[in-house]
């Protein structure tokens, strides 16, 4: 069970370097923390870490795939109680295509819609919550999202490429849930993390200069800073709003919504 007379966390990806670090960063600052991931074993550890750092620490792990639609609405199906803030961070990187069970491509159903469906799936909880939070833990490496080309149909599939399409995704749909969620109390923000060396950052070829707890700094402080109540739509890279160059196109965001929302919860 989850101690309520705490604010309530959900987590994704909570067994990786970034959300190992946003879910220490999370307890920190008096939260519960429900940790996300596809590993019961390595969120068991991650989640005796964080409760051996933070003695006061309230940690629930619950181990399901976001990459799959049925996964997050049975998820959703057995919560019950409050919910604050959901930190959408679960993210991969592999370097060949391959595709979940369902037929979609990993990347976009990880990065992408799992982000969608998590949203959709907790938006009545984090609305009875309410004024309650989403961060959709993006990044500055975003473009060349192809509207006709989502899961590299069309394309030779490049790691790289598809990494950049899918948080320019991201912080694509962060606007449009922003609108949609105006009127419920749910502020929905992005954000790049600090630069830290992960499995992630290495299937990019790259490593990291920022420790974990660095990289988690700004996705913590979106998801709990009282300065930012009401704070909605905005993308933030080490902890100050930045200009996003995909938020002003309305029509395209409008044309990834809609198609996002053709893969739906059962």
């Amino acid at each position: 069970m989850t101690d309520e007379s705490k604010p309530v966390a959900i987590v994704t990806g909570g067994s990786g370097v970034f959300g190992a670090a946003i879910c220490a960063g999370m307890a920190e600052h008096g939260f519960a923390v429900v940790m996300v991931g596809r590993s019961e074993r390595r969120l068991s550890r991650v989640g005796d870490r964080v409760r051996a750092s933070h003695p006061d620490a309230t940690v629930r792990i619950e181990a399901f795939d976001v990459s799959r639609a049925a996964e997050v609405a049975a998820f959703s199906r057995r919560w019950t109680g409050r919910l604050d803030v959901l930190i959408n961070n679960a993210a991969i990187a592999p370097r060949v295509r391959t595709e979940t069970p369902e037929g979609i491509e990993m990347k976009f159903a990880t990065n992408v819609l799992g982000y969608v469906w998590m949203m959709r799936a907790f938006e009545k909880f984090l609305m009875a919550s309410a004024p309650a939070r989403v961060v959709n833990v993006a990044s500055y490496w975003a473009g060349d999202l192809r509207m006709d080309d989502l899961q590299f149909d069309k394309r030779r599939y490049n790691n790289d490429t598809a990494y950049r399409q899918s948080k320019q995704a991201d912080r694509m749909l962060t606007v449009a849930f922003a609108k949609r969620f105006a009127s419920t109390g749910i502020a929905v923000n992005s954000c790049h993390p600090g630069d830290a060396s992960s499995t992630l950052s290495n299937d990019l070829g790259y490593g990291g200069s920022d420790s974990p707890a660095q990289a988690a700094e700004t996705p913590v402080w979106l998801a709990s800073d009282p300065s930012l109540a009401g704070v909605t739509g905005k993308y933030f890279a080490s902890r100050r709003e930045r200009a996003c160059e995909f938020a002003s196109d309305e029509q395209s965001i409008a044309a990834l919504d809609s198609i996002c929302a053709t893969f739906q919860l059962p």
